[in-house]
């Protein structure tokens, strides 16, 4: 039974179709999900047959086909994700039928073929992917300020919550732990990767702590600068001289739009990794201990049953745990039926203490959702109760 469905609906052409399709393929395999048996994606016919239970998402594509505008009535009245998405330059209201115009749409980059960034947008509505789209930018002030402030205002246009330590930390707060805090909750790291990056202890711990929590890096090369060979396991774009307008940028147009669509591309990787990571730790504590794992669920949902049979759901979860998190992570056990309370695990390493200290306090005043750090799994769980 799969756990998660979507939809193409709409006049989406056999080529669209297709290459959606595959970037959905490519993105799911890596959380180890297949296509066919852990998601499904539909079309106006088929979408009678989804399993109700399933988290689910459509993209549509335009037009007024009557299959296609019934199923879109359906899903309305479901209150099911739908994004109309149209392509570069098309106009939305002549495209988008009436009905689905007062949802927010998403237009296609001419720049993004595969449809990147719509397909991760229909995995963020099933919970695959979090909603949070952040992503730290890693730079020498004395030699690419230009460029990383560019980069800053460009992401941020492109809905992605943008880390640059002179934009991002208040007067009088800590600024290192600031820095971790942010670094740790970030989908990508953009390393602008100039002559004496590594002459910096800061850079140097921003990069080597960004590998120890498994973060992407798109690492972007100064022209005629040989790059670190500790970096070489990192995603590089190299720049000709050509393509910087100053010493320390900003960097032409159309290699920022690459750069931008580069980490959109990352960060679902990054994501996955970094599940993959904490699920995996879960595992091999629940497995110290005796318990089991019996399966996962849709939204990353882990069932595990314990020693007296109990059994509960846990949601490992990337990045900083937050109030709304929870609330969320209750709602979804709500939706999907789950008569246990939920479990939110994370990874506690780099958050900052008084955030630790504010999750506590959420742990014993908010009994909806329970929380554990993924380094304690085995302790918490061998002395459970509810």
């Amino acid at each position: 039974m799969s756990i998660y469905e979507l939809a193409i609906l709409g006049a989406a052409t056999p080529e669209e179709r297709a290459t959606l399709t595959a970037t959905l393929t490519d993105i799911v395999s890596d959380f180890g999900l297949t296509l066919g048996d852990d998601v499904v994606v539909h079309n106006a016919a088929t979408l009678g047959e989804r399993h109700k239970p399933a988290a689910f998402a459509c993209a549509y594509f335009g037009g007024n086909a009557q299959q296609d505008l019934e199923a879109a009535q359906d899903l309305i009245r479901a209150s099911a994700p739908i994004i109309p998405t149209i392509a570069a330059g098309a106009d939305f209201n002549a495209h988008i039928p009436p009905l689905l115009q007062p949802i927010n749409g998403l237009t296609r980059r001419a720049d993004d073929p595969n449809m990147t960034e719509l397909a991760s947008a229909m995995l963020e509505c099933v919970g695959l992917l979090r909603r949070q789209r952040r992503v730290f930018v890693s730079y020498r002030r004395v030699e690419s300020r230009a460029a990383a402030l560019q980069l800053h205002d460009l992401l941020a246009s492109r809905g992605f919550d943008v880390f640059l330590d002179t934009h991002d930390i208040r007067p009088g707060d800590p600024f290192q732990d600031v820095l971790w805090h942010r670094l740790v909750d970030s989908d990508v790291m953009v390393m602008l990767d100039t002559p004496t990056y590594f002459d910096s202890r800061w850079t140097r711990q921003e990069i080597g702590r960004a590998r120890a929590k498994e973060i992407q890096v798109l690492r972007v090369i100064w022209p005629e600068h040989t790059p670190n060979k500790l970096t070489d396991l990192a995603e590089t774009i190299y720049l000709d001289p050509e393509e910087l307008e100053g010493p320390d940028g900003p960097i032409v147009a159309k290699t920022a739009d690459t750069i931008v669509l580069e980490v959109e591309r990352l960060r679902s990787r990054s994501i996955a990794s970094r599940y993959m990571s904490i699920t995996g730790k879960l595992r091999a504590d629940v497995e110290k201990i005796g318990a089991s794992v019996e399966g996962v669920g849709a939204h990353r949902a882990v069932a595990v049953r314990l020693l007296d049979g109990e059994k509960i759901w846990a949601y490992p979860i990337v990045g900083i745990p937050t109030a709304e998190i929870l609330n969320d992570v209750a709602d979804k056990a709500r939706r999907a039926e789950q008569q246990e309370i939920p479990v939110l695990v994370y990874d506690h390493i780099g958050i900052r203490d008084a955030w630790n200290a504010h999750l506590r306090w959420l742990g014993e005043h908010i009994r909806a959702v329970r929380t554990i750090k993924v380094s304690e799994t085995g302790w918490a769980l061998a002395a459970w109760e509810n």
